[in-house]
């Protein structure tokens, strides 16, 4: 992998645990009072639109309004598939452990929620990286 790749897979990474970190408290304050699906939608929609945006600026070096709409409905449909991936890890612990406790229903939102950051890596690269312009190549003496 080159450095570049390097790079983003490490700012991807911190700006992931720090979305995370914020995510499960979220989480876990707003579940106190509403049902689980309840508190998953509407803790990822805050933290969504922050992961988004610190991603295009450092992990994409993308600055600027140009392409803004189209970014931030990659980080959307990425929004979609953390979404279903913690729902459906909600629903399979409901019927797997009906009776499980906070702690492992908050363990298991972190192993989706690290499925839907690898998931989310993989379409912001593709978008914010496709969409940049590529240069015609370096010139090399004596071709």
């Amino acid at each position: 992998m080159p450095l570049q790749g390097l790079r983003q897979v490490a700012t991807f990474g911190a700006i992931g645990v720090v979305s995370t970190l914020a995510y499960l408290v979220l989480y876990a304050v707003l579940r106190v009072a509403w049902p689980a699906p309840v508190a998953n939608a509407v803790a990822l929609v805050a933290t969504a639109l922050g992961n988004t945006a610190a991603n295009r600026r450092l992990t994409f070096d993308v600055r600027g309004r140009d392409g803004l709409a189209r970014d931030h409905g990659a980080g959307l449909l990425a929004f979609g598939a953390a979404l279903a991936i913690t729902s459906a890890s909600l629903v399979l612990l409901d019927l797997a452990a009906p009776e499980a406790s906070r702690a492992v229903e908050l363990a298991i939102l972190v192993v989706a929620n690290a499925l839907a950051t690898i998931v989310r890596f993989l379409l912001l690269r593709l978008v914010l990286d496709g969409a940049r312009p590529r240069g015609l190549g370096v010139a090399t003496p004596g071709r």
